[in-house]
């Protein structure tokens, strides 16, 4: 695997880690936006290995459309990626939650962002071995 790939896919792995452990301190928003950026990594790491580009400075849906649109089936996680896309802003601000981040999240959001993002992750790690 390349340099760069692996050091997407290691940061990814760590975004994963960090959005666990936020979720067992409750810090359920945060655990949410490290998911999402967990899944956003591997996808960059994907690409680097398998489209032979630098990823490109966007976000998941984009990043799976141009992995779709180069012949990699998204499918198997396009859900997942779809339910982390609105946490990279929802998490964060207040105007986007529609309330203070850190009050609105349940735990059960925080756990399923957490889950999703260990799916792709996954999946990821399967395309680059194959």
């Amino acid at each position: 695997m390349r340099e760069e790939a692996e050091q997407w896919l290691r940061e990814a792995i760590r975004e994963l880690e960090l959005a666990r452990h936020l979720l067992e301190i409750g810090y359920l928003n945060y655990a949410a936006f490290h998911s999402h950026q967990a899944a956003e990594k591997a996808l960059k790491a994907l690409i680097i290995v398998r489209l032979r580009l630098l990823p490109p400075k966007t976000h998941l849906l984009e990043l799976a459309e141009r992995l779709r649109s180069s012949g990699i089936p998204v499918d198997e996680v396009i859900d997942y990626l779809r339910d982390l896309n609105p946490h990279y802003l929802v998490a964060r601000y207040p105007d986007a939650a529609n309330g203070v981040p850190s009050e609105v999240y349940s735990k059960r959001e925080a756990q399923h962002c957490v889950e999703s993002a260990s799916r792709v992750i996954e999946w990821v790690k399967k395309l680059l071995v194959s």
